[in-house]
């Protein structure tokens, strides 16, 4: 190991980071004005794929060559790593005549890669390669050749992939991004793909999941007494009840604010009837929406609940904040 200090200023370590990200951005900003012909031949060939995508590289390349695959998997094209030199003792049994194999080498010479193309080619799968020499043996090799080359790498020795790995995952995003939209992938396919966790929650729960509905539904006519919608109130424990007419469609809500409300403005409730002291025109939900919109609903409104309709106005259930809160879609 060098001499060279162990501790270097504060000034120092922001000025050489900044010059790593400025030649990073660099790198990708480049990338935008190589794109043409042949990365929409790339899209092509991996829409028309009946097989799988297989993404492989060495080394760093490897890494990144995982992290594409990863991508391409979880946003509607089936894909994985082989790792090449896996490959040559026994894996590449894992790529077949209808898949298309994404090889990611800086130089494009790396020998494990070289090594299973000639087979690769052999079985009839395609092969795109995204390397930094678009003359390089693996580039002349492909059925297509996406130039992810960099001027130089962020790192001050000029050793270290760095740009070169940032520019081919970049690419790769590009690519995974433009799949998902050709194929119409939408949130909740992709909440499919990730069923664990809060982002399932988020995208998989539906508010007819969590509402409370039939005999758990706290709902009163209009013309009941304001006395008898506390009940229904207390009973169901929502904090609010529904307020429907005789056609059981919803025309009001009456909460524990307007209860505090109505107070202020009567000494006497008793003889009150519900009708006159509801809150007209509640927010509402359709059962089908995402529990998530619910969420979005109750924060712009400001508001702790909400009632839940059909198309013609029917009330259907009630959910509140705390509903939300233990499904976990908060």
């Amino acid at each position: 190991m060098s001499n060279r200090k162990n501790n270097p200023s504060a000034e120092n370590s922001l000025v050489l980071a900044r010059q790593v990200l400025e030649i990073e951005a660099q790198a990708i900003q480049n990338l935008i004005g190589r794109l043409d012909g042949s990365f929409s031949a790339a899209v092509r060939l991996m829409l028309q794929c009946k097989g799988r995508v297989v993404v492989s590289g060495m080394g760093k390349s490897g890494h990144i060559a995982r992290k594409i695959a990863s991508t391409l998997a979880s946003t509607g094209t089936p894909a994985f790593f082989v790792h090449p030199g896996e490959a040559s003792h026994g894996d590449l049994g894992m790529i077949a005549e209808f898949d298309v194999l994404i090889a990611l080498s800086n130089s494009g010479e790396s020998p494990e890669l070289l090594t299973i193309v000639p087979i690769v080619k052999r079985k009839g799968a395609r092969l795109i390669a995204m390397t930094g020499n678009p003359a390089s043996s693996l580039a002349r090799a492909a059925d297509v050749h996406l130039d992810a080359s960099v001027e130089q790498e962020a790192c001050p020795l000029g050793l270290a992939p760095t740009a070169s790995t940032t520019a081919a995952l970049a690419l790769g995003d590009a690519l995974a991004v433009v799949l998902l939209d050709a194929r119409g992938f939408g949130a909740e396919d992709f909440a499919r793909s990730h069923p664990g966790g809060a982002l399932g929650r988020r995208l998989l729960v539906h508010v007819r999941d969590l509402m409370h509905g039939g005999d758990a539904l706290p709902c009163v006519r209009e013309d009941a007494l304001l006395t008898d919608a506390l009940l229904e109130m207390t009973r169901k424990g929502l904090g609010m009840t529904a307020v429907v007419d005789g056609a059981d469609r919803l025309v009001g809500i009456y909460t524990d604010g307007d209860l505090r409300r109505t107070l202020d403005k009567n000494g006497d409730i008793r003889a009150l009837r519900v009708g006159d002291a509801m809150s007209r025109n509640p927010r509402t939900i359709a059962p089908d929406r995402l529990a998530a919109e619910a969420v979005q609903l109750m924060e712009h409104h400001k508001i702790n609940g909400l009632l839940v309709t059909d198309e013609d106005g029917a009330a259907l259930g009630a959910l509140n904040m705390h509903d939300l809160l233990r499904a976990g879609v908060v």
